[in-house]
């Protein structure tokens, strides 16, 4: 369950990562470290956190999956295209992304035998830690700061699968209902422009 939610994740943050990095029109090299940090980042950043090989470092596939992406989109000539950011496109590889690391993230500190606030904590990582990494070297306000919605999804999955550990429910039917029932509220709450003021 956690390679399939990590390699969902990788596919979805590779290609949220490129058309970011195009929408700022960066060269060749500015585009492969958007994508890589993107993609893996979080990650990374979440095995080193909880004492391990970063998955991938001891795994061929993260990155051949990254450049694969990256590959397609340029052949099929995606970063020529205008505002591809906004466009639904965009929007449900960077929700896929988001629920996927959140799960992969929450998964492995489960398996670690975290608490709820290692979880959420694990799981926030995973999901936002390569987007927030990509954001600072292009200068801009990471993007999960600026939406209330968008890191509010990551702590909710991590709260239902502490749940489901608990009761021992932590099945790949579960999991599956959970990431059907995640990317839908993200979906959701991004085109009804949901968000958590600040009164």
């Amino acid at each position: 369950m956690f390679e399939i939610a990590e390699y969902i994740g990788i596919i979805a943050f590779s290609m949220s990562g490129f058309f970011v990095a195009t929408r700022n029109k960066l060269d060749l090299l500015g585009v492969l470290v958007a994508t890589f940090l993107t993609a893996l980042g979080g990650g990374i950043m979440r095995d080193v956190t909880v004492a391990k090989i970063p998955f991938t470092f001891s795994h061929n596939y993260p990155a051949l999956i990254v450049i694969s992406v990256l590959l397609l989109l340029i052949l099929f000539k995606f970063h020529h295209r205008n505002s591809i950011e906004n466009r639904a496109l965009f929007i449900l590889s960077d929700s896929i992304g988001l629920v996927s690391f959140s799960i992969s993230g929450a998964l492995i500190a489960i398996q670690s035998g975290f608490n709820l606030t290692g979880i959420v904590a694990m799981a926030f990582l995973t999901a936002v830690g390569g987007g927030i990494a990509r954001d600072v070297i292009i200068n801009e306000v990471p993007f999960v700061l600026k939406t209330g919605f968008y890191g509010t999804v990551s702590i909710l999955i991590a709260i239902i699968l502490y749940a489901l550990h608990v009761l021992h429910v932590t099945t790949y039917t579960n999991i599956s209902i959970l990431f059907f029932a995640a990317l839908t509220l993200r979906l959701i709450a991004y085109y009804a422009k949901w968000s958590i003021p600040l009164r």
